[in-house]
């Protein structure tokens, strides 16, 4: 018989078409088409499971079966397409939306007509084993529509969606565990039951967010974990929010029960502040269900992998950016020189996600965007929505506007297993295809897993307020672990006095460590802090680099293949840089961070540099990757320095900034001997990507321990382009900073960036702090921002500039000007600058740490001055002066009072007309500078 298994939708119309003209005039149709249709009409035979009688069936008896053979193929691949929407996923037993297209009468089938078909032609796995065509498409829904289903139609290839019908259609995947493995199994689910059942008695109404109604999580992670090893994984990063985090670090990571307990008795003492913060320890620490950990798994000589919970705070997907970016971090030897390489086998990254938050968090989506890019790509993870079916107290359809928390995944043509989390067997055949399926193609996976939330959102809380009627189900609804244990007793694999003492086994477990904590023999570790840290980076020494050096490294970025060809403008443009190392300076920006990157390389540290128009850079200054003319080849000169000791990457990322920079932010963490880089295209931009700024940059050490080196590379300053294209909210940074918790500088020449780059690379090993960079635009090839090569070679990254002509008669000063960034190149490019003999504009370059030895220094030569002023571009409730005035004022004790120079305070950082831009900064420059300034001539616009 003729496979009709791709007749559906307008091509079944179309074929039977062609069938009635066929038995109207067979010469009407074509020779091929006429052939099949001579062979239905003289193979076709009713189909029943009686005797029938053995004659040719009449024409329209053949033009029915036709017709049920096209609706029958329509409804398997209905099935195939939508079986999802009849599968019963709900533990607590709510019926599926359901579909018309999945019911017999839809295709005015009846069972009986089914009946007398071939299995055949359903096609498919179904039909093996099958009598006819009504087995088949049983068979089908019990695949498509039972406890578990799948949704493979937005998965583009056809090879993968073929795999991925493959395993399930011949149950590839589908394991009836042994007795053996079936009490293993039991004993998993008890253990995660028993302690959270535990924690609930022992101590009361404090916050846990219990896994129940979702327990199988915690051996669905072991499946994969299994697997893993199996496929010589070395690595697995799981990030995940607080449900059911305590649970999976006790049960995947191996975290000691009696550690947790000693947390909760912690907690209890005070509850909501961390006991080192009451003995000065300098860090604050975490609740217990947002800390991470660490286990190596140890299966013997040849056999070692290591799990790694990645912390995370409230803010729920955050994590998710990062725990890929610690897992590209993992996956990349950078020992080489040119690109790293990138092992995908060598890692995992798992996510776990809620059902509300994976629609509601545009994260997630931005995460999701980045699975196939160049930079970005970890070899696909595997995704696992934990479905409570609820969100805090708000119902599915004022949470999200689509059916399923899962489809947002549809539209990255990601496959997505539904599974129901109280049928063990169905949930571990749901892991084995999604890691199969990573394994096979490399690409993401997501595995719906439905079940409820047995409390509250949280154990204090009382969800009946909101959900009455779902909640009185939830309370007379037997566990996961109760149904299973059933199962087995019914099965006789064991007896209900086993399954009891499986039970008493794990409670036992659980009573000693409750007695080991309470001991006092395990203790929350405290963490001392390094001590006061506000100087430790201006004092160190970065090793040398020669003239000789820099001039042939030059020369080596300034070589490309001669068959090479980039465009001439951007030739001439890079040729200069040939000249530049002369006498007479000129090295600007883009050049001296090439030549930082240079000696970078050299010394074995690598470098990944990301961000929005990063490879070119967003104001044409970089041109890291060049393009040829003719074709599509690119050239990085960095990857083919020869001088490179280890690997080099750019990267231009996605337009957008969380996820991003939370990747950043992973990778930095994992890869701590690797100078990371992260370029906002305006600095402006970074307000977008706040929580991972305020979260995990500048407060994961005092939280989590966690050290990152990440730069963010912020374009800064008021060229009048409007409010969101001059400030990079300086005031935000210096506002979380303590604890000496990260760096900001705010360089003004192209050397202090070139010597603060090699720093920031020098003190990865020993000092890993982020660092915040306020860089320039209009000075990317300002005159006085360029350097010379004696700047680059003797000198070395100044925290303070002091004024070089004012430092030569320091005892003819009356007014110091404080100022940080290009300001400073504003005030002494302005022509008042000649005339003025009794002022001295000292340049803080590094905000913070505070710089209060090397001020201190400064104006210990300028005795006779009387005047102190800090002139910012900003207004004045934004920018550096909050943080600036009470730091130096203390330096100057009662000598003087600091006074400020800045625009209004304003909502919004800038104007956003040129005439008004250019009027205020005319004021602020010469009134900085000491010359008088009539409202007239700023059109009455105050500027203190």
């Amino acid at each position: 018989m003729h496979d009709l298994e791709t007749f559906f939708g307008p091509n079944a119309g179309y074929v039977l078409e062609l069938y009635e003209r066929y038995q109207q005039n067979p010469a009407a149709i074509d020779e091929a088409t006429r052939a099949i249709f001579d062979s239905w009409s003289s193979t076709e035979q009713p189909v029943t499971t009686a005797p029938v009688e053995t004659r040719a069936p009449a024409p329209q008896d053949q033009g029915r079966n036709v017709a049920h053979i096209v609706a029958a193929n329509n409804l398997a691949h209905a099935i195939r397409e939508r079986g999802h929407l009849g599968a019963h996923l709900d533990p607590l037993g709510n019926e599926p939306p359901g579909d018309p297209a999945l019911m017999l009468e839809t295709y005015g089938l009846s069972e009986y007509d089914l009946a007398q078909l071939p299995p055949d032609i359903i096609g498919g796995h179904s039909a093996e084993g099958a009598a006819n065509a009504l087995e088949a498409i049983n068979a089908l829904r019990a695949m498509y529509s039972g406890s578990i289903s799948y949704e493979f139609d937005q998965v583009k290839s056809p090879d993968e969606r073929g795999w991925l019908r493959d395993a399930v259609g011949l149950h590839l995947y589908h394991r009836e565990p042994s007795g053996a493995d079936a009490r293993r199994l039991l004993k998993r689910m008890t253990q995660v039951e028993a302690f959270e059942r535990y924690l609930h008695q022992a101590f009361t109404a404090q916050k846990r967010f219990s896994i129940e109604g979702t327990d199988i999580l915690v051996p669905m992670l072991d499946e994969i974990i299994s697997a893993a090893i199996d496929s010589e994984t070395k690595n697995v990063m799981i990030g995940m929010a607080h449900r059911g985090r305590l649970n999976v670090m006790a049960h995947v990571l191996n975290k000691p029960y009696a550690s947790i307990f000693s947390e909760f008795t912690h907690a209890r003492h005070e509850e909501g502040t961390p006991l080192t913060d009451s003995f000065g320890y300098g860090w604050t620490g975490d609740v217990k269900y947002h800390l991470g950990a660490e286990h190596v798994l140890d299966e013997g000589a040849s056999v070692e992998l290591k799990v790694i919970l990645a912390p995370n705070p409230s803010h729920l997907e955050f994590v998710n950016p990062v725990v890929s970016g610690m897992a590209r971090a993992s996956q990349e030897i950078r020992t080489v020189s040119g690109s790293p390489l990138l092992d995908v086998d060598h890692t995992l990254a798992i996510q776990i996600h809620g059902d509300a938050a994976f629609p509601g968090e545009g994260v997630v989506s931005e995460t999701l965007n980045m699975w196939h890019l160049r930079g970005y790509w970890v070899g696909g993870s595997i995704h696992l929505i934990v479905n409570n079916q609820l969100g805090f107290t708000t119902d599915p359809d004022s949470s999200r506007s689509t059916h399923f928390a899962s489809d947002v995944a549809k539209g990255f043509g990601i496959p997505i297993i539904h599974v129901n989390a109280d049928d063990p067997y169905a949930c571990l055949t749901a892991v084995r295809i999604a890691h199969a399926y990573r394994d096979r193609f490399h690409k993401d996976v997501l595995v719906d897993l439905v079940g409820y939330r047995r409390w509250g959102h949280n154990e204090g809380d009382e969800p009946a307020f909101t959900q009455p009627q779902m909640y009185e189900i939830i309370r007379s609804h037997p566990t996961a672990r109760e149904l299973f244990a059933q199962r087995l007793v019914e099965r006789q694999i064991l007896t209900q006095d086993e399954a009891q003492q499986i039970w008493d086994e794990a409670i036992h477990e659980l009573e000693q460590a409750k007695r080991e904590a309470d001991s006092g023999a395990i203790k929350v570790e405290r963490v001392v802090d390094q001590g006061d840290m506000a100087h430790y980076p201006i004092d160190f020494s970065v090793p040398p680099v020669t003239a000789e050096v820099l001039q042939r490294y030059n020369e080596e970025l300034l070589n490309w293949p001669k068959s090479f060809h980039p465009h001439s403008k951007l030739e001439r443009v890079m040729q200069r840089r040939a000249n530049a190392l002369g006498p007479e300076g000129g090295i600007d920006w883009g050049h001296a961070e090439a030549l930082a990157f240079a000696t970078i390389l050299a010394s074995g540290t690598p470098i990944r540099l990301t961000g929005q128009d990063s490879e070119r850079g967003t104001f044409n200054h970089r041109h890291a990757v060049l393009h040829s003319r003719e074709g599509h080849m690119t050239f990085l000169p960095l990857q083919k320095f020869p001088e490179a000791r280890s690997s080099f990457t750019v990267y231009n990322s996605p337009l957008s900034e969380t996820a991003p920079l939370g990747f950043e932010y992973g990778y930095s963490v994992q890869a701590p001997d690797s100078l990371v880089l992260w370029e906002a295209q305006y600095g402006d931009f970074a307000n977008v990507a706040q929580v991972i700024i305020d979260q995990f940059l500048a407060s994961g050490r005092a939280k989590w321990r966690q050290d990152s080196s990440v730069v963010m590379l912020l374009p800064h300053g008021y060229e009048g382009n409007g409010p969101e294209h001059s400030s990079a909210r300086l005031e935000r940074y210096l506002h979380l900073a303590a604890e000496d918790n990260w760096r900001i500088a705010n360089c003004s020449t192209a050397a202090q960036y070139f010597h603060l780059l090699r720093l920031q690379a020098y003190l990865l090993p020993s000092y890993p702090r982020p660092l915040i960079i306020m860089t320039p635009k209009s000075l990317l090839r300002h005159p006085l921002a360029s350097s010379r090569l004696s700047d680059l070679v003797e000198g070395s990254f100044q925290s303070v500039i002091n004024d070089p002509r004012a430092s030569q008669d320091p005892k003819a000063v009356r007014r110091v000007v404080f100022c940080s960034g290009k300001i400073a190149i504003d005030l002494l490019s302005h022509e008042s600058r000649m005339h003025n003999e009794d002022t001295a504009i000292v340049r803080v370059e590094l905000l913070y740490p505070f710089p209060k030895r090397s001020l201190k220094r400064v104006l210990e030569g300028y005795t006779n001055a009387s005047e102190f002023i800090w002139v910012q571009e900003e207004p004045r409730n934004m920018g550096a002066w909050e943080y600036i005035a009470p730091r130096i004022q203390q330096l100057l004790g009662d000598k003087a009072t600091l006074r400020v120079i800045a625009r209004p305070e304003r909502s919004s950082p800038a104007a956003g007309f040129w005439d008004i831009h250019a009027a205020e900064q005319e004021q602020i420059i010469k009134e900085a500078a000491g010359v008088s300034v009539s409202q007239k001539e700023t059109g009455g616009k105050h500027v203190r």
